[in-house]
């Protein structure tokens, strides 16, 4: 739970609250890595020098890792949902995945 709910109401100027509350939160937790998709709140994390990913990053990580065999099955049902992604960015994915 974010302790300076200030900083909070702050960002909720630039993001919406519960990206807001990512963001506080990150600040707060030393070594931390936010996970952002929204361009906005990324760009918001970067300036604040937070470390991010986003969804992408996450399934790439856990394949990279070992605790996944593959992203295409989790890509396929993302493709099934209304989460939006760039055939680049898909792409992209599969290959720092080593799927492609």
């Amino acid at each position: 739970m974010v302790q300076d709910i200030d900083k909070q109401k702050v960002l909720e100027l630039q993001v919406d609250k519960g990206e807001a509350s990512a963001l506080a939160l990150a600040l707060e937790i030393s070594g931390s890595t936010v996970i952002l998709d929204d361009y906005r709140a990324r760009k918001v994390a970067e300036k604040l020098g937070l470390d991010l990913t986003g969804t992408l990053g996450v399934i790439i990580r856990a394949k990279l890792k070992g605790i996944i065999l593959s992203i295409e099955p989790i890509l396929a049902k993302i493709r099934q949902t209304n989460f939006r992604i760039t055939n680049e960015a898909e792409l992209q994915a599969l290959r720092e995945a080593g799927e492609l």
